[in-house]
């Protein structure tokens, strides 16, 4: 399992989550048959609360893949957002455009090709929700731009920041991850001990982060 949570809660709480069919279903077949990460079953419904419960409009997601989340997230608004998403890899580019041309959200989908943090620079755009789900060892590199390019009421999710567990616990890690692990632990850190800022690090999937800017006046004196 994720070394995020128990064995038998994991298990009890994805046996809650009703299966999926149509559009969504292909995709997590395809992933699952080629070997391609995509977002847990947990972290994909949390996904589909966010959309329904804030309805951003605009949403910039930073790892595309096969489109998986991508999609699942225009879906889950009814096809009423849009969606700029970066990628570099060449192959999953590819894989992406031809899922979202196949099920025709290619005017709400837009993939940018390139490094994350090269692309993340130019960017002057607004967004009322970013999605950070690519390199893992980055975020915190990230982080300043994504906070620029968000919206005064905007959300930022980050997946993956308890990475199999080992953020949280020095058992779990191996010496070939500790750069990763060492730069999560920042990036958790830095969404945490920010005064204008207030981050949930929630144990789910393989570790979720949302983060929100405070409302005037809630900023702490000290």
């Amino acid at each position: 399992m994720s070394g995020v949570t128990y064995d038998y809660m994991e298990h009890y709480l994805r046996e809650l989550i009703p299966s999926n069919n149509g559009i969504i279903k292909d995709l997590e077949d395809f992933a699952i048959e080629n070997r391609v990460p995509i977002v847990q079953k947990e972290t994909a419904k949390f996904l589909e609360l966010m959309i329904t419960m804030n309805r951003p409009k605009r949403i910039l997601e930073l790892g595309t893949a096969i489109g998986y989340s991508a999609i699942l997230m225009n879906i889950a608004s009814g096809g009423l957002n849009e969606i700029t998403t970066i990628e570099r890899d060449e192959k999953m580019i590819e894989i992406a455009k031809s899922n979202i041309e196949k099920y025709g959200m290619q005017s709400k989908i837009t993939i940018l090709k390139g490094d994350c943090l090269e692309i993340l620079e130019n960017l002057n755009d607004e967004y009322d929700m970013i999605f950070m789900d690519a390199g893992k060892a980055h975020y915190n590199h990230f982080l300043p731009h994504c906070l620029r390019l968000l919206k005064k009421e905007g959300v930022l999710i980050a997946d993956n920041v308890l990475f199999r567990g080992m953020v949280a616990s020095k058992e779990l890690a191996t010496h070939r991850k500790i750069t990763i692990i060492k730069r999560m632990k920042s990036y958790l850190e830095l969404v945490s001990n920010n005064d204008d800022l207030i981050t949930s690090v929630i144990p789910m999937g393989d570790g979720i982060s949302v983060t929100v800017r405070k409302c005037p006046g809630m900023r702490e004196e000290k």
